[in-house]
């Protein structure tokens, strides 16, 4: 596939369809790995369904280093596609594999030393408090394996393949469904390791990932003439994808603190409440696929015609996804406001936790025709080399907007949907302001 591509002369259409249809399939079978964990989880207890939701914002930060690697590399090895500079290729990849070794050694101190603390702010009971230090614990100890794999992606998307990493997060997947029930419940010399088996799982699947895929780069015309010397810590190209990555993973570091802050308000209604929310929103990212496999081929295809001065198509490539995302989270919308009782009814089978969880998607349905412009348009600035503009975007969203939404949730009546029917409305006012500021950056600072 990749040799058929050309990013800065093919039909722009096609391209955002051969390039986001496999990275939406691709992310589909990371999304539904997660979603067995937390299937899995609920077969433990509600409360370690509970304890899976709270931790999702801790192991957020490894998701967040793992996006801004992978961005970082992505977006600088495309634009040195786009320009034709071989040695620049050849650098910014073998660099791209030093930074995610730096990156991961230091998220995984982070994540042992505080995640106790962040778990206790957000009120967790004992037994939830426990069952999530035995996941994250396990998780943060093997978050090198999570981030090589994407930094060796970052090669192979830089040049539109997201097939290959589609095919490993298949295997994956199903991987995933044999080993979490071995791990979590034992069998034969496996003892049973309940929720930390999750984590296990996890990690096992990843490293399995790190070969796959590194044979694949193996086979890459890019890498022709790689050596030793490429791997040489550069401190010019080591603050290149620094400045490009760390906007980025800060900005998704600041999701995780949203998370943080709408769990803590959740949390005052019950553990309950917290599964009910945690399962609803496992399967709510299944449907948002469309919109992450198009802000995938934004970055390639941006990225590439960026670096080639081709700014009539980087125009066409931002609208066109933008058109594109919108039709298709329509239909997203619908069918989760239509089946939300049953998708939370696949988690857990009490009715106090489908009734949070069906009250948070019938909201949420409404919210997705402006999720494309918020994801694209962050994957524009990334692919242009702007991940400040970014991480602004991210800030705005993910920690100031809660804010208000609480005070005025509050201010009517304190209740759960009354929350969400104010961060549904505060969602579609900042994106139409995002949507309308980044069509007047476009015609001023790109054409």
């Amino acid at each position: 596939m990749t040799s058929t591509l050309n990013l800065t002369k093919d039909s722009i259409p096609n391209l955002i369809k051969r390039i986001a249809i496999p990275a939406s399939i691709g992310t589909f079978f990371q999304t539904m790995f997660n979603i067995v964990d937390v299937y899995f989880a609920g077969k433990i207890s509600p409360e370690a369904l509970s304890a899976l939701a709270k931790s999702f914002p801790i192991y957020f930060i490894i998701i967040a280093a793992c996006v801004g690697v992978t961005v970082g590399g992505t977006s600088l090895i495309a634009n040195s596609i786009g320009e034709n500079n071989k040695d620049k290729i050849l650098g910014f990849f073998a660099q791209t594999i030093i930074y995610g070794i730096v990156v991961s050694i230091i998220i995984t101190l982070i994540g042992l030393n505080f995640a106790p603390n962040l778990f206790a702010l957000m009120g967790s009971e004992d037994t939830v408090l426990l069952l999530s230090l035995e996941y994250t614990n396990v998780v943060f100890s093997g978050s090198i394996a999570f981030i090589i794999f994407v930094a060796l992606n970052s090669l192979l998307q830089a040049d539109g393949d997201t097939v290959t990493y589609k095919n490993i997060l298949i295997l994956n997947f199903f991987l995933n469904i044999f080993l979490n029930p071995l791990f979590i419940f034992g069998y034969g010399f496996i003892p049973p390791l309940g929720v930390a088996g999750i984590g296990y799982a996890t990690i096992l699947v990843n490293i399995l990932g790190v070969f796959l895929i590194l044979l694949k780069v193996l086979k890459s015309k890019r890498i022709v003439g790689l050596s030793i010397k490429y791997f040489v810590p550069n401190t010019n190209l080591l603050k290149k994808l620094f400045f490009q990555s760390a906007p980025i993973s800060a900005a998704l570091l600041l999701i995780s603190v949203g998370n943080f802050i709408i769990l803590t308000y959740i949390g005052v209604f019950g553990e309950y409440a917290v599964a009910g929310f945690g399962s609803a929103t496992r399967f709510e990212q299944i449907l948002l696929l469309p919109v992450l496999g198009l802000n995938t081929a934004i970055i390639s295809i941006i990225g590439q015609n960026f670096g080639a001065k081709n700014f009539l198509r980087v125009q066409e490539s931002y609208f066109t996804a933008i058109k594109y995302g919108f039709i298709l989270m329509i239909l997203s919308g619908l069918i989760i406001f239509l089946s939300a009782d049953k998708i939370v009814g696949i988690f857990s089978n009490n009715p106090v936790v489908i009734d949070y969880g069906t009250n948070y998607l019938k909201i949420s349905a409404l919210i997705f025709p402006a999720y494309p412009i918020f994801f694209i348009s962050n994957g524009f600035f990334m692919a242009i080399k702007k991940s400040k503009n970014s991480m602004y975007l991210n800030v705005i969203r993910n920690v100031i907007l809660p804010i208000p939404t609480i005070l005025a949730a509050n201010a009517i009546d304190g209740s759960f949907e009354t929350f969400f029917w104010c961060y549904c409305i505060a969602n579609w006012i900042y994106v139409l302001c995002l949507f309308a500021y980044v069509r007047s950056y476009i015609k001023k600072k790109i054409l």
